[in-house]
């Protein structure tokens, strides 16, 4: 898997600014983030995915993508998924809801509102926040799929539990830091605010997680 081309920087430089984080460097080493999917495919399993189990969203998946013509793990493509009916996408087990999210993402890449060509472009709020008017995407998923598709390298998602939960233990006693609180704490690791956490969260798992 292709390394970010700033992950050998970014170990350095949080490893000498950070005692927390130079620890958790030198454990895990040869590890880091890695992109995996297309834009649309990933969005779509994501939103698939949130509030129910690993098992039941893989079973999902796997109707979707047979409903849309997806072969052999093939990419799905966000014009057929916007022609089926919600009717068809509910019989591949997605609740209405889910339904419409999955639709109103293929016709915002349909129409070009998401336009993966434009991204680089755009900073990371920017982003977030394009991402965001899709219904069914959260600031959440948002920072996530930044992360693990887009593999930008400074977001820092105070939201997220397993970040709080690790840095709780690491820096504040274990006692869960205010979100203002771990804001400041991420100041100290700019411009690497995705390695930092990243390396955060392996300390509560030490599997990678793929997003």
């Amino acid at each position: 898997m292709t390394k970010p081309h700033y992950w050998d920087d970014a170990t350095r430089a949080l490893a000498a600014g950070d005692a927390v984080l130079a620890k958790l460097i030198a454990a895990y080493p040869g590890l880091h983030l890695t992109r995996r999917g297309d834009p649309f495919t990933t969005l779509a399993r994501a939103i698939v995915g949130q509030q129910i189990s690993v098992k039941a969203a893989q079973t999902i998946w796997e109707r979707l993508q047979k409903a849309c013509g997806s072969v052999n793990g093939s990419p799905l493509d966000p014009l057929r998924v916007q022609r089926k009916r919600i009717a068809t996408l509910r019989a591949c087990g997605l609740s209405e809801r889910k339904a419409e999210y999955i639709r109103d993402l293929a016709r915002h890449f349909v129409s070009s509102r998401l336009d993966p060509a434009a991204w680089p472009a755009l900073d990371d709020e920017t982003l977030i926040q394009a991402l965001v008017d899709v219904k069914g995407i959260g600031r959440w998923t948002a920072e996530m799929f930044l992360m693990f598709h887009e593999l930008r390298a400074n977001v820092l998602p105070v939201d997220d539990i397993g970040l709080q939960k690790a840095v709780a233990v690491h820096y504040f006693d274990g006692e869960r830091p205010t979100l203002d609180a771990l804001r400041v704490l991420g100041e100290r690791w700019q411009p690497y605010r995705s390695v930092a956490t990243w390396y955060l969260w392996r300390s509560l798992d030490p599997i990678p997680v793929e997003y």
